[in-house]
């Protein structure tokens, strides 16, 4: 079957790391030889699991190691030519050599520093399931979309060609010992393995990525955006994860009748908003989630008897297409019958679905702000909705 890869990510403060956790102890207790990564530079991996970690995969307990990534480590122990040509390279141009020890450190090079682990252990077919403990959302889309970034970066930073750096780079070596060619060499290597590494990432059928959320307003909008450019950018979405969920006891004794009152619309609207998407529901534990019993809990509820490691939606929910100027967003509805009223509104960078008494709200690609709403039309279980280019002004 090869190996298989989870992407928990969400906004920060969610609860990602414990649910990420959470399913790995749980693959690893139904046998699944299981490595979890964390790649947030705020590590709370080790806190999760109550025991220290560090940039080594490390034993939790039967069939499951758990790593906390760091990129200096990294760079160290794997990239040392690569480093000591970025360190030539800044001082050649003038930068002083404390600077130049810090934009040593590549853009995105932390992230690269994941990437480059996870090659490793696919290669090596180490592991059945691979979780990676994301940064949150932003720096998630930043690590996913790093292959392209990177390669942008490496031609405006190294405007030599290859010819040409190789005979300037053997000079310098032979007058300062330091081998910068070997380096170029590397750095273009580390470029195309995380090419290889945004294929495997970009499989649905090997990487699934699970949004993390809460039920409130912020972290919604926040997992909406999150949501719409991981399709965009190809990326498969199996489910999203709501987590702390308060008991509604109807009580409102309590005080809470409030919050409450605003959690029915908030876990109504991620229904709807992320509809067809499975939803996995994790109530509040009512105490901190640290340490191999609470999550072991955790995972069961989450998964009840199923196994975590499937695929749990393999279809897109939303594309987008270029007609002549225009462009046609389509998202994935499901009418509750088919003389169902569909009305569209956009407000912002949101647009807004009326489907009879139901609402959905859907993030929209930045660029499309800047067209206007045409007609929307459905078909086959899609919505067209149409926008069209804005009046010059």
């Amino acid at each position: 079957m090869g190996t298989r890869i989870l992407l928990f990510t969400g906004k920060g403060g969610v609860g990602k790391t414990t649910c990420a956790a959470a399913t790995a102890l749980r693959a690893a207790r139904d046998g699944q030889r299981t490595l979890i990564i964390s790649t947030d530079p705020a590590h709370s991996l080790s806190d999760a699991f109550d025991i220290p970690l560090g940039p080594e995969p490390a034993d939790v307990c039967a069939n499951l190691r758990a790593q906390e990534v760091d990129l200096y480590y990294s760079m160290k122990k794997y990239w040392g030519n690569i480093r000591d040509l970025m360190l030539l390279m800044f001082k050649w141009q003038g930068i002083d050599e404390v600077a130049a020890e810090e934009l040593a450190a590549l853009p995105g090079m932390g992230e690269a520093s994941a990437m480059l682990w996870l090659d490793m252990y696919f290669r090596e077919d180490t592991y059945d399931l691979i979780v990676l403990d994301s940064a949150p959302t932003g720096e998630t889309l930043t690590f996913l979309t790093l292959p392209q970034a990177t390669e942008w970066w490496l031609t405006r930073a190294f405007p030599f060609q290859k010819f040409a750096f190789h005979t300037f780079g053997a000079a310098i070596r032979k007058t300062t010992g330091i081998p910068v060619d070997k380096g170029y060499d590397e750095l273009r290597d580390l470029f195309d393995r995380l090419k290889v590494v945004h294929e495997v990432l970009s499989n649905p059928a090997v990487t699934s990525v699970r949004l993390v959320m809460n039920p409130e307003k912020m972290v919604i909008r926040e997992a909406r955006r999150a949501f719409t450019y991981l399709q965009l950018y190809g990326y498969g979405v199996d489910a999203v994860i709501v987590n702390r969920i308060f008991p509604d006891t109807g009580d409102e004794r309590i005080g809470w009748d409030k919050y409450l009152n605003a959690q029915r619309r908030y876990l109504e609207e991620i229904a709807h908003s992320f509809d067809p998407l499975p939803r996995l529901l994790i109530p509040h534990q009512k105490e901190e989630v640290m340490g191999i019993p609470l999550l072991s809990a955790v995972g069961d509820i989450m998964y009840g008897e199923g196994d975590p490691t499937r695929v749990l939606f393999d279809e897109p929910t939303l594309r987008v297409t270029s007609d002549g100027e225009a462009y046609i967003l389509s998202l994935r509805i499901t009418l509750p019958d088919a003389n169902t009223s569909v009305d569209v509104h956009r407000f912002g960078d949101e647009l807004v679905v009326q489907l009879g008494n139901q609402r959905r709200h859907y993030q929209l690609p930045s660029f499309l702000t800047y067209y206007r709403l045409g007609a929307s039309v459905p078909t086959n279980g899609w919505l067209d909705v149409r926008f069209e280019p804005a009046e010059a002004v």
